[in-house]
C-alpha cells in the first residue's frame, strides 16, 4: 500500500474511532484462550498507534510479554461504526509519556497520581484494521 493510501486509511480510521473512549482490548493467555476487557484509550487521535494504562500488576502485563499479538476494538451502536485494531503490544514505563497522556480521571485507577509506581503504559502498533459503518441495521 502506498504511504498516501496508508495516511488515508489512519485517518478514516482515527474519524470512526475519535468519541469511543472504552475499547475492548484482547489479549492471549498462557493456555492460549482469549482475555478481553475494557480499557480506556489514552490518545485520542489514531495514527497508528494506540496507547492505554495499566497496573504493573495487571495480568495483561504477563500476557503481553508472553505473547504480544493483541486485538482492540471500539463500537458506537448510535453511530453504527463498529473497528477492530489487530497489532503488536508492549508494557511502557517512560515517565515522559506518562505525562504527556496523564488525565485526572486515571486518579481513579492510580491514587498516586501520574508517579504511582504501579502505572504502566501499553502501547500498540496498528498492523491491520476493518471497520464497518452505515445506515442502521442489523449486523449479521
Amino acid at each position: 500500500m502506498a504511504e498516501h493510501d496508508r495516511q488515508q486509511h489512519i485517518k478514516q480510521l482515527a474519524e470512526l474511532i475519535r468519541g469511543v473512549d472504552i475499547a475492548m482490548f484482547t489479549t492471549v493467555g498462557a493456555d492460549g484462550r482469549l482475555f478481553s476487557r475494557p480499557l480506556g484509550t489514552q490518545e485520542v487521535e489514531f495514527d497508528g498507534d494506540l496507547w492505554f494504562a495499566t497496573g504493573a500488576d495487571s495480568p495483561k502485563i504477563a500476557e503481553i510479554t508472553a505473547n504480544p499479538r493483541v486485538n482492540v476494538a471500539y463500537a458506537s451502536p448510535s453511530g453504527n461504526t463498529y473497528v477492530s485494531v489487530s497489532g503488536t503490544a508492549r508494557v511502557v514505563n517512560d515517565r515522559a509519556k506518562i505525562d504527556e497522556l496523564w488525565s485526572p480521571a486515571m486518579k481513579i485507577f492510580f491514587p498516586g497520581g501520574k508517579d504511582d509506581p504501579n502505572l504502566r503504559l501499553i502501547h500498540v502498533s496498528a498492523e491491520s484494521a476493518e471497520y464497518w459503518d452505515g445506515p442502521g441495521g442489523l449486523l449479521g
